[in-house]
């Protein structure tokens, strides 16, 4: 099992950030694709019409993510955690993002994964916002 750890300056605050990830009609803007999202602890996702899925573990406002997440192309019963810590930076925020639990063959993917479908999409479209 390989892990993930990735840093990226978002330019938005930390609760724009939190609802962007958190909330169905944001998330799909943002990625372009389908999103459900039970946004409590406990609630379950799916995103990415339907590719990725998981679980809240834990969920504090604008401040941290932590969620169970498998792709439908991994082993079956395998799922990895992420957590998203977000802080505030002169209007910014610093996600700091990592994941563990990646099954090997996959790791290289999901890791250039999260830069070209989360954290440039994300960027892209708080710019657009501003």
């Amino acid at each position: 099992m390989k892990k993930i750890n990735q840093k990226v300056i978002i330019p938005a605050i930390p609760k724009e950030v939190y609802d962007a990830f958190m909330e169905e009609a944001k998330h799909a803007e943002f990625t372009g694709a389908k999103a459900k999202i039970n946004n409590s602890v406990g609630g379950s996702f799916e995103v990415w019409d339907g590719y990725a899925s998981g679980k809240n573990i834990e969920l504090i406002p604008g401040k941290k993510i932590v969620q169970t997440w498998r792709a439908d192309d991994w082993p079956e019963g395998q799922e990895s955690i992420i957590t998203l810590k977000l802080s505030a930076q002169h209007k910014k925020t610093l996600l700091e993002f990592n994941q563990k639990n990646i099954p090997d063959e996959f790791a290289s993917d999901v890791a250039q994964g999260w830069q070209d479908f989360y954290w440039q999409p994300l960027i892209k479209y708080f710019k657009t916002k501003k």
